[in-house]
């Protein structure tokens, strides 16, 4: 087991795929309230459950009475997911991985995850958030590699202005590319196969990729 890699169990949307499940093998564990639903499907066994358990069902609780609980009050200054996140990091955790963290029925929590994957990256870590159908990863000044399957779709979305964006192995590449904000210039691109590259000069961005979704191949 990796002691620096955690997966952080979300209330969002999961698909359990083949690449979803080698994602979090051999991670450690965090469950955030509601999304412990997804532990099981996914094999699965939290070394913690935090939340207020407002979103848990009593036949969810009742499945995990063995895992510890971390209760916190419903009304907190904070998501049930960022406290997992928390724990996590006290914990030692540099890579993680926020499964459930996009779609769903609630779109503020999954933009506030996207851009508080933003800001923990800022901070040096390695983040992936899944829906096991849909990957994210920020996008910061420097480099970044992402495995994507050949004819995949992917976009960039930018959340400032990009300065320097060069995409690399796919159909429609990109070098030096200045990105307006709210431009969808990079929006549905497709992976040539193998890994896609990214860099950037200056801004702030996230790569949102379906890597079971071959409908631009």
């Amino acid at each position: 087991m990796d002691k620096e890699r955690f997966t952080i169990l979300l209330g969002g949307d999961v698909t359990v795929t083949d690449r979803l499940k080698a994602a979090v093998a051999n991670s450690r564990v965090i469950a955030a309230d509601g999304g412990m639903r997804h532990a099981a499907p996914l094999g699965l066994r939290p070394e913690l459950w935090v939340g207020d358990f407002d979103s848990a069902s009593e036949e969810l609780l009742n499945a995990w009475p063995d895992v510890t609980r971390q209760p916190y009050p419903a009304a907190k200054a904070v998501t049930d997911g960022e406290i997992a996140v928390s724990e996590a990091l006290s914990r030692g955790a540099h890579t993680l991985i926020l499964v459930g963290a996009l779609g769903g029925a609630r779109s503020d929590h999954a933009l506030q995850h996207l851009l508080y994957a933003v800001a923990l990256a800022e901070r040096g870590l390695d983040i992936t958030l899944t829906s096991g159908e849909e990957e994210a990863q920020p996008l910061l000044p420097g480099s970044l590699n992402v495995d994507l399957p050949a004819g995949s779709l992917f976009s960039v979305a930018g959340f400032t202005a990009l300065e320097g964006l060069d995409i690399g192995n796919v159909r429609y590449p990109l070098k030096d590319f200045a990105l307006a904000f709210g431009s969808s210039r990079t929006i549905s691109n497709v992976v040539n196969g193998g890994p896609v590259h990214f860099s950037l000069k200056s801004g702030k961005a996230i790569v949102l990729a379906r890597p079971y979704d071959l409908t631009g191949a």
